[in-house]
């Protein structure tokens, strides 16, 4: 019953991916500017870019340019850039592993600071401790993630010279620089997922402490602390769980700017630098890898509510 409920949700990805990977790869197209003209420049000759221009196939029809690169993406190989002559999957493997390291440590920062403020929400509802969280909870909604982020260079870096406004470290190479690197760049991004989880989570815990079963467990005798970390976070963070996957998608997008304003050679800043030159391989290569890995995440959201919630059928 498990494996048919994996491959219906399967069945889902596979023509997502493929109209997304189709709407994606047209509309690249349709980005102003010529790779031709940009790499022999503005004074080539008519012929001279037309012929570059078969040679790249790029005279051809977006369904059969599309068909072409797909049937080839299907066996790894993605191309290579136009401008640099890198291999395409090559370059994108070395910026994936720098944007994953920052979107897992703001998605960590968001889970921490959400489940803080909503717990401490209930805890003292219609309080100021309540009205404080809700109002951050609402500034982080509001707030853009670029504005943020320059405010945080401003104070911590310009000002206060605590951390890093620009660069990377691996954290593999060195744990303590990493996090001074990666602090800011998280907290821009995990600013608004933060606000996201504590708004749900809250809503979700005090749907679930207003139900019998936790009124039973306080006639126990059960410690306030016990009844909302044991019997209400643990039911109430379900619906989380599909913010979660939304968020990871939020959070992968959102890496194109603050990459770009905290110059971390990641995905984002990849994807800026091709569109900047139309280097069409190396922006669809960029594309695709976030799609898959947003289709994945969702997909896997999927599988993880339907094991954690038991009301869902999986015959």
């Amino acid at each position: 019953m498990f494996f048919r409920f994996l491959l219906r949700r399967l069945m889902y990805v596979i023509p997502m991916l493929l109209v997304t990977t189709l709407v994606v790869f047209s509309l690249i197209l349709l980005i102003p500017g010529d790779p031709a003209v940009s790499l022999l420049g503005e004074n080539a000759t008519q012929e001279k870019i037309e012929q570059l221009r078969h040679q790249l196939g790029l005279d051809q029809p977006v369904l059969v340019q599309y068909a072409d690169w797909l049937g080839k993406a299907v066996q790894g190989d993605l191309g290579k850039s136009l401008f640099t002559g890198e291999v395409v999957s090559d370059s994108v493997a070395a910026h994936l592993g720098i944007t994953f390291q920052i979107v897992v440590v703001a998605m960590i920062f968001s889970f921490l600071i959400g489940m803080i403020f909503a717990i401490a929400s209930i805890i003292r509802p219609n309080s100021w401790l309540d009205y404080i969280t809700r109002f951050f909870g609402t500034l982080g909604t509001a707030v853009p993630n670029f504005w943020l982020a320059m405010l945080l260079v401003l104070a911590f870096s310009i000002k206060l010279g605590w951390l890093p406004a620009t660069g990377f470290v691996s954290i593999s190479d060195s744990p303590v620089d990493f996090f001074k690197s990666v602090l800011l760049p998280a907290v821009s991004l995990g600013a608004f997922g933060a606000a996201q989880i504590t708004r749900q989570l809250r809503s979700s815990l005090l749907e679930v402490l207003g139900t019998d079963y936790i009124r039973t467990a306080y006639s126990k005798g059960l410690l306030l602390w016990s009844v909302i970390w044991k019997h209400g976070v643990r039911n109430a963070l379900l619906p989380v769980v599909t913010t979660a996957g939304l968020l990871f998608g939020n959070l992968l997008g959102a890496t194109v700017v603050i990459e770009t304003i905290f110059a971390i050679p990641g995905m984002g800043q990849l994807a800026v630098n091709s569109i900047l030159q139309r280097d069409f391989p190396m922006l669809q290569g960029v594309v695709l890898v976030m799609v898959v890995m947003v289709l994945v995440i969702n997909f896997l959201t999927d599988v993880i509510y339907g094991i954690l919630d038991p009301r869902i059928e999986f015959d």
